[in-house]
């Protein structure tokens, strides 16, 4: 046997790995099950190239509890290690990478996030143990090893008598980790860590049930047997081609990742890519509508089968970071800032690979089907625009396959818009004007007024539709979009004709004063017309800009604070052609006057849902009066 000192110049070098490390003491698990990945890997690797004469066989991993003696064992029949290398990987270079870490990082270490940064797998053990057991034998035909250090620099090392080839490593549970002795946290850190590591896991046992015997009675119970409880997919269906896939295979794929997710993803796309990078994963199109808040972060993010993280930011772009599924990446730096990440150039490279697959699979599924794309357009409309309005590559691509509604449930791509609408809604200065509702049933009288006159109403619904139509509006060559109620529909897409008043200038003069001072609010400003004299006599519109531009802000609009603030502002066009005018103009007294103007006004205010509380109580008081 012998006995020594880790070659480190920091005496307290474990307190403090303990110490810097504790706000992610769970991660042990993660760390030693890996390593025994690797060295079952490696042998894997070996025995192919002829470089390790033994039989790999079936090897797996074994998890155990010893909760009487307080210990926790990690069996691999993996590479194992000789003395020497006893000596070589644990005393100097683990520690020796110990110390580095912790000279490095010792100001602020729990801000950095440093787990995996140095390949911290094995002396995280000593944030829960307060010795450490290693029992190893190679596969080499040497004797095997036996190694324990109590979380100080003193170790022994001595012969021991395993024959087996491989690793066990004995965790002496300390007693502020104790919870690392229940079944529960530890099934609970194997799911979450290692569910889909490629070496099987072993964790206890489970009882199986046997098909019943021909023979068998109706009351016998079935035959059951004791087996292996293997906690993990060692072949998760990314690991595999396309290929080789079915539908079904996705599907089940998607429930084995989401097991309490009812809901059946939309599609999926399927990413593999070995140059400049490496990357393989899986996401899916849940159904979002319209829900901007709904849950992020359940990408998963993994490497070589290893779970590391659900926050993508940074490597998925943020318009996909609302769908769901699996990436796995040897190539992504893992646990580092996310300063580092987002200036780190092969993430960006990662990240603009997945926008481009993305795409380029919607413009797939468009092409092959889109009747089902169209059917499909509400639930991932939300993502799309997202995507056009924060990505220029993806709004470029974006431009083949992503669709403009409109109200009578029709679908076009932005080219078959423009060749539909331009003869028509092309105003007196040259410029395409795109009309589009928000509501159909609150903007149902303003939709009306313009498929009368034949124009096309798009359905632009999702919260972020302000800052799209804003962009659409920058990138396309004279094009303007307004919302059907944005003012009189004469105005929206202005004509050289113009209807002929049948009031002088004078007396809109007079209209428009009377009818300012009769509704006595600032919130509306009077705007009097010449329109149809069948159009309606009063009619509430809100400004375009304004509107568009405190909805921006409501949806995180940046620097548009200043129009969030500012209270609702409304027109009121008067129709001047129309005979209710002229009755206010010649009406026999104040009172008629004030009656006539009142009551029209609170049926244009409700007929845009904005009379409510003490107006609208008196409005249904003086109608049932006048109809008595």
């Amino acid at each position: 046997m012998s006995t020594g000192k880790i070659n480190v110049s920091v005496e307290n070098i474990f307190p403090l790995i303990k110490k810097f490390l504790y706000s992610d003491h769970e991660i042990f698990l993660r760390e030693l099950v890996s390593n025994a990945t690797d060295a079952t890997l490696k042998l894997k690797h070996l025995t192919s190239i002829g470089e390790a004469s033994v039989d790999y066989g079936n090897p797996k991993i074994e998890i155990k509890i010893d909760k009487e003696g307080k210990k926790l064992h990690i069996i691999d029949q993996g590479l194992g290690m000789t003395q020497d290398e006893v000596e070589k990987y644990i005393n100097q270079l683990a520690f020796s990478g110990a110390e580095e870490f912790l000279n490095k990082y010792e100001e602020g270490a729990k801000d950095t996030g440093i787990i995996g940064h140095f390949g911290l797998g094995f002396y995280s053990a000593f944030m829960v143990a307060s010795t450490v057991e290693i029992i190893t034998k190679s596969y080499k035909d040497e004797p095997a090893a036996h190694w324990t250090c109590d979380g100080s620099p003193n170790f022994t090392l001595e012969a021991a008598d395993k024959t087996d080839r491989g690793t066990e490593i004995i965790l002496h549970i300390a007693d502020d980790s104790l919870e690392f002795l229940e079944e529960n946290r530890i099934s609970g850190l194997l799911a979450k860590y290692n569910k889909f590591m490629p070496v099987p896991i072993k964790f206890g046992m489970k009882t199986e049930t046997l098909p019943k015997p021909e023979d068998a009675k109706e009351e016998d119970p079935a035959p059951t047997q004791e087996v292996d409880n293997i906690i993990n997919n060692p072949e998760p269906a990314w690991t595999k081609q396309p290929a080789d896939l079915k539908d079904e295979d996705y599907k089940n794929f998607y429930q084995e990742l989401y097991p309490s997710q009812f809901d059946e993803p939309l599609f999926n796309i399927h990413l593999n890519v070995d140059y400049p990078f490496n990357l393989t994963g899986i996401l899916y199109f849940p159904k979002l509508g319209q829900d901007m808040n709904m849950q992020k972060d359940r990408i998963q993010l993994y490497q070589n089968q290893v779970f590391v993280t659900d926050n993508v930011e940074g490597i998925v772009p943020d318009f996909l970071t609302m769908l769901r599924g699996v990436i796995d990446s040897p190539d992504i730096p893992l646990n580092v800032s996310r300063s580092y990440l987002q200036a780190d150039g092969a993430v960006k490279k990662i990240s603009g690979y997945i926008s481009r697959k993305v795409a380029d699979k919607l413009k797939s599924l468009f092409n092959s089907d889109r009747a089902d794309f169209e059917k499909k357009w509400n639930d991932i409309k939300l993502v799309i625009e997202y995507g056009m309005l924060s990505e220029d590559k993806f709004f470029e691509k974006a431009d083949k396959f992503a669709l403009y509604p409109t109200v009578d449930d029709s679908y076009f791509t932005w080219e078959e818009l423009e060749a539909k609408i331009k003869d028509n809604q092309t105003d007196k200065d040259g410029k395409m004007v795109v009309l589009y509702a928000s509501d159909k049933d609150a903007q149902h009288s303003y939709i009306e007024s313009a498929k009368a006159k034949g124009y096309e109403v798009l359905l632009l619904d999702t919260p972020i539709v302000p800052h799209l139509i804003q962009k659409l509006e920058t990138s396309k060559e004279n094009v303007s979009f307004v919302r059907v109620d944005g003012d009189h529909i004469n105005n929206l897409i202005k004509k050289e004709e113009e209807e002929i008043s049948k009031l002088s200038d004078e007396e809109m003069e007079t209209v428009k004063t009377t009818i300012t001072e009769a509704i006595g609010t600032t919130s509306y400003t009077v705007q009097v017309e010449a329109m149809d004299s069948n159009d309606a006599p009063f009619i509430i519109t809100q400004p375009e800009f304004m509107r568009r531009m405190k909805e921006m802000q409501q949806t995180g609009g940046g620097g548009m604070n200043m129009f969030g603030n500012m209270p609702e502002m409304y027109n009121l066009v008067v129709n001047g052609n129309h005979a209710l005018v002229s009755e206010i103009l010649n009406a026999d007294s104040e009172d008629t006057k004030k009656r006539l103007i009142t009551q029209s006004f609170d049926l244009a205010k409700l007929s845009q849902n904005l009379l409510k509380g003490e107006e609208l109580t008196s409005f249904i008081k003086r109608s049932y009066e006048m109809i008595k």
